[in-house]
Parts: structure tokens; sequence; C-alpha cells
């Protein structure tokens, strides 16, 4: 084995609250990844939200079923209009039909809002339960998998409660205005049908610059929060090397770029607004036109029909019912840009799991095999040529200065450090390829977490199914003497040195694993705590293969081979 100097290595893994893993720039190698899906995202959005189709169809019917007080509405305000030369009591009847559809649209809308948004809340919890956990277990937590589950999902949010039941609607509303248009006025009907064409391809060309446009201001997205989030895990690295302005000016041209791009779909989105209240305007006007001449009998050319004012009135009031199923679509249309923006990042967490396959966790201790492995970060090597067979059930103790690369070999295991060149075969199941072996292992590090709450709950962290006897008997194990409900912060106040050692050791004796990693469970300890925690580090490795990286002889003397890194 061969160390080599890294000072910047050395001084974050010096650190115990930092893992040389979580380096800005340090991204552990996968096997090769099969090409990205490439079906659009229309159709993937499809297939995904297929679970809750008969949902979003019924908030959909919903919507189109507003067309039926819409039309009772203008039929209502057209009747009193015509029936008013002749006396208010001859215009009530139109007045209270007026009335009660427009109760009843407001009961249909706010069904159908209800509805919608039932529909988006089930799809974004169903999908985002589905890809968090297989993104966590999957070792894909990284910084675009994150973004990708927050805000991508959430972006699912109006195209479902929004975009889709206006989509459906604008498909089968107009058509069903305009041919009750067409029973009263059969050349309004035709001006409707006429001037629905601009509006249509209005709404295709500003479409597409919205959809460029978002998938722009997603990706900007999605670079700024993998650069936050890499800034915060290598903060005290950038404190260190007093590196505070430099990665500030990083982020906040970041920043600018984002807000830059999110200007920008706005603009798009208040351009595409102003275009088509324009023509839908226009239309509206023309039907205005059309109706005030005929009634005058004004018409430049010889008049298809004859309107009375109540027919006039009535294809009047509907003209702009036909067009606001066109414009909700419009107003919604950046949502489903939005969400197909989105796609391609979920897509590939979707592919990425797929092409993980997560081995069954064996029910005997595994043979470990080291395969010229190589763990670099920024390109310099901490360790490399790295070969150890460890046979199933023994102990191997990993020694060495500090910065040789002990904890970075065990954090190998749970994707906490850099695979970059070689193989580590834990039983049958390569760890470039295995989705995730946490199941596999129990884990005592050199700072256990600690919450707040009783001893017996910090223990059953580590296994949250296990019975208070089990906890009970794993703590007594572990030489944790005491009431298992006393109360604990989150700093660990109420436990000595020893004790969090002990709680670590609790936590591995409780979770049935084959695998038992250990950093330095005697550190800082003084003789006589380390000679109290030998045989409880004895009887924990019992029935397991076990690695411990350790700067202690007698706990060395614990293994059956020692490794001096």
């Amino acid at each position: 084995m061969v160390l080599l100097p890294n000072p910047a290595a050395s001084a974050i893994m010096a650190d115990p609250l930092v893992h040389p893993g979580d380096k800005m720039t340090a991204q552990p190698i996968a096997p090769t990844a099969p090409a990205l899906d490439d079906t659009p995202p229309a159709a993937w959005l499809k297939v995904a939200l297929a679970p809750w189709r008969r949902l979003m169809t019924l908030g959909g019917a919903l919507v189109i079923a507003d067309t039926v007080p819409a039309i009772g509405f203008a039929a209502g305000l057209a009747l009193a209009v015509g029936a008013l030369p002749q006396g208010i009591e001859r215009a009530l009847p139109g007045l209270a039909l007026a009335a009660v559809s427009l109760l009843a649209r407001g009961v249909l809308s706010h069904t159908a809002v209800k509805v919608n948004t039932r529909a988006a809340r089930a799809a974004k919890n169903g999908i985002r339960r589905s890809i968090l956990t297989e993104a966590l277990s999957g070792r894909l937590s990284d910084a675009a998998a994150m973004t990708a589950v927050v805000e991508g999902v959430e972006a699912l949010d109006g195209h479902v409660a929004r975009f889709s039941p206006a989509r459906t609607a604008a498909a089968a509303s107009p058509l069903i205005l305009i041919a009750v248009t067409a029973v009263v006025s059969p050349f309004t009907a035709g001006i409707l049908i006429f001037t629905l064409l601009p509006f249509v391809i209005g709404m295709a060309l500003t479409g597409m610059a919205a959809g460029a446009e978002s998938r722009r201001q997603f990706q900007a997205l999605e670079r700024l929060s993998g650069l936050f989030l890499d800034r915060v895990r290598a903060l005290p690295a950038i404190l260190a090397f007093q590196a505070e302005d430099q990665q500030a000016r990083v982020i906040a041209r970041a920043s600018d770029d984002l807000a830059r791009r999110t200007g920008k779909v706005l603009k798009v989105a208040f351009v595409s607004s102003a275009v088509l209240e324009f023509f839908s305007a226009l239309a509206v006007a023309l039907v205005a036109v059309y109706c005030g001449f005929n009634l005058l009998k004004l018409l430049p050319f010889p008049a298809p029909e004859q309107l009375s004012l109540t027919r006039a009135f009535f294809v009047l009031a509907l003209a702009p019912e036909v067009y606001q199923p066109m414009r909700r679509l419009a107003a919604a249309y950046h949502d489903r840009q939005a969400a197909e923006s989105a796609v391609p990042s979920l897509r590939r967490l979707s592919v990425e799991m797929k092409s993980r396959q997560r081995p069954a966790r064996p029910d005997q201790a595994p043979a470990i095999a080291f395969q010229d492995v190589a763990i670099a970060y920024d390109g310099a090597a901490v360790v490399e040529h790295f070969n150890l067979d460890v046979a199933p059930g023994s102990i191997v103790a990993l020694t060495g200065l500090s910065g040789s690369g002990k904890s970075s070999l065990l954090h190998l295991f749970m994707g906490l450090s850099p695979l970059s060149a070689g193989e580590v075969m834990v039983g049958e199941a390569r760890l470039s390829q295995a989705a995730e072996l946490t199941d596999w292992i129990a884990w005592a590090g050199q700072a256990p977490v600690v919450i707040r709450g009783t001893l017996a709950e910090n223990i059953a962290l580590a296994h949250r199914s296990a019975t208070p006897e089990a906890v009970e008997k794993a703590a007594r194990k572990a030489g944790l003497n005491g009431a298992l409900d006393r109360l604990i912060d989150e700093r660990g106040g109420g436990l000595s040195g020893g004790e969090r050692r002990r709680l670590g050791l609790a936590r591995a004796f409780l979770k049935p694993a084959p695998l038992l990693l250990l950093d330095e469970p005697t550190a800082n300890l003084d003789a006589e705590a380390e000679a109290a925690l030998l045989p409880v580090i004895r009887e924990a490795a019992r029935g397991r293969t076990v690695l411990i990286a350790t700067h202690s002889d007698a706990v060395a003397a614990l293994a059956d081979k020692v490794v001096r890194l």
C-alpha cells in the first residue's frame, strides 16, 4: 500500500465530522451506465401518472361539465334581456336560471379544484416515495438526485392539478359550446371556428419557446442545488483554506444565472398571455360586431340569418366561454413545460435504479476481497493498489498513520468514499454494482450519532423494528448499565466518552448484520476504559466478518490479521 501526501485530504480527514468522500468534487466511479431511456417526456409522464389516471379523468370531466352551467347562464341572461321590454316580471325566470347556473358553476369549479388537487397530491406523494426510497437506499443521493426528487416531483403538481384538466377541457369544451352556438346562429359558429385557428397556432409557438426556456431554467436550478450542497459539505475545508469569498462569488454567479433564466421563462409566459388575450378579444369583438350589425340590418353583405335580441345576446354571452378553456390551457401551459423539463432528471434516477441490483443479505458472515482498490479525491490518491482477502467470520485490523486511508476503506461500504479503481467483493456482490449494502452492515464509528431522547431510543436507531427486550439485551451486552429511559440531548449530554462508544457497540449488537465495521472504537479513551471495552468488541464480533480501523495495539491484538497502511 502506498500513501501519497495530500495536505487537503489530510486536513479534511483529521476532522471527525467531515468524511473525505464528502469533498465537493469527489464522486464514486460507477459501473458503465446503460443508455438513458429515450422515451419522450410526454409519454414518460403518461406512464408515470397512470396509477392516478382515473382520478385525473374525473377532474377533467368536472372541468368539461362546467360548460353546462355556462350555457345555462348565457341562456338565462339572454331570456331576461329579451323579456325586459315586456316587464320585469317576465324577465324573472331568465334571471332565476342565470342565478342557479352561476351557483352550480361555482360548486362545480370548487369540486373540480378539490379533485384535481387531490390527484396532484396523490401522484406527487406516490412518485416521490418510490423514487426517494430507491434513491437513498441505492446511493443515488447526490445533489442532482435530490433536486430531482424535491423540485422535479414538485413540478408535477401544476401538470396534474391544472394543465391536464385544462387540456381535456380545451379539447372538448369549445366544440360543445360552438355546437350549441350553431343551433342558434350557424354564422356565428363559423366565426368562432375560424378564429380558433390563430389561437391554436399562437399557443403552439409560445409553448415551444416556453418549453426551451423551462428546460434551461431547471438545469440551472440543478446546478445551483448541487453547487450549494457540495459547498456545505466541504465547509470545514473552505474555512481552513480561507476560500469563503471565492466560493461566495461562485455561488453568486450561479444564482444570477438562475435568476436570468427564470426571468426569461416569465417573459415568455407574459408575452404568450398577451398574444392569446389579443386573439380572444378580437374573436369576441368580431362576434359582437356581427350581432350588432345584424340587429341593425347594416351588414355590408346579404345577411345569412336574422337574429333576434335574445338570440344575439345568447351567442354574444357564449362567445367568451368558447375561448375560456383555451385561455386556461395557455395559463397552465408553463406547468406542462416545467414538468417535462424535470422528466430527464426523474428518468435518469429511474434508469440508474433499474440498472442496480439489490443483493439479498447473506445468512452467514461473508468473505471480503479488495482487488487493486484505489481511493482518490480530486485526482490525488489516498489509497492505491490495495489488495486484501478477508475470510468469512474473521477479524481484520487496519492500522497506520492518520490520513493513511483506514477510515476511507471502511467508508467504501457505505458509499462515503469514492471507489476510484479496482473492485471490492462482499460475498458474491460487487461493491461497485450493488445498489446498497446497508442491511449487511453494523457500524460503530468514532462519534456515534446521538438524538434527543431516551438511551433506549438512541440504541433502537440501528434496528427500528427491534423489541424493547432486544434493545435491553444489546445494551447489557455492550456494558451500558443503568436506566435505559434516561434522557440525553443531541450533544450526548449525560453520556461519558466510554458510554458513547458503548452506545455504538450496542447498536452493532442490536442490528442483525453479518458485517461489522468499527472505526477507532477506543480512540481518546484511557487504558482502563479501553481494557473494559475490549471484551465488548470481541463479543460484538462473534459470528461476523469484522474490519476495524484503529491506532490501538490492544484492539489490534483482537484481530486474526493486522494490515498496516
